[in-house]
């Protein structure tokens, strides 16, 4: 991938960055929202990282742009896959997916803040690590319109790119070379990921 190789060392030209690196992280974000076990935060803090070193507002702007465009319609096909689910009487392969990955204590949480909060609670939901799923199926189970949906999640996929851009921006801002500011980014972005599981596990330590 071009954004690895730049971060090795080895500075792709401008027109293969374009024709190779933005169209593999716009389809790797896309399959991420779709199969929700592609750490997509961190794919796109490394495409930052390297953005930033090679001192081009223009590909910055980019990453921003391929990134936001292929978790808001990764959000979308996902949930229009649930959608059909829920019309199915067998179900469906997707729906069981989003399923899985909503247990019933946070389903009822999110649900909660759905009501509370309506389509706002997406954005919320995007930030928080394995946030987005609960939400989804929350949303699904309110039968929520797609467009409905799909308005509530163009922020939220916004305010996404923007938050770990931002963190692959500071990786690589603390370090001289590339593949220091990925590593950090990377680093980062995974902490942030399992943080939520190492929390719900401490207390349900201290509980017991």
């Amino acid at each position: 991938m071009t954004f690895l190789a730049a971060a090795g060392g080895i500075v792709p030209t401008e027109s293969t960055q374009q024709a190779v690196g933005y169209p593999s992280l716009f389809l790797l974000v896309l399959i991420g929202a779709l199969v929700p076990v592609v750490p997509t935060g961190a794919l796109v803090s490394t495409a930052a990282v390297v953005a930033f070193h090679r001192t081009a507002l223009f590909s910055l702007a980019l990453v921003f742009v391929v990134s936001s465009l292929g978790a808001f319609l990764g959000d979308v096909a996902l949930y229009w896959l649930g959608r059909r689910g829920m019309r199915s009487k067998n179900g469906s392969r997707w729906l069981e997916t989003i399923r899985d990955r909503a247990p019933e204590e946070r389903l009822a949480q999110a649900q909660e803040k759905l009501h509370d909060h309506g389509t706002a609670v997406l954005t919320l939901s995007r930030l928080v690590p394995a946030g987005r799923i609960p939400v989804m199926l929350a949303c699904l189970v309110a039968r929520l319109p797609l467009r409905e949906f799909a308005r509530g999640d163009a922020p939220a996929c916004l305010a996404w790119a923007v938050t770990y851009q931002l963190i692959g921006i500071l990786g690589g801002s603390l370090f001289a070379e590339p593949w220091e500011g990925v590593v950090a980014a990377v680093a980062l972005t995974l902490a942030i990921s399992a943080a939520p599981g190492v929390w719900r596990r401490v207390r349900r330590s201290a509980a017991s």
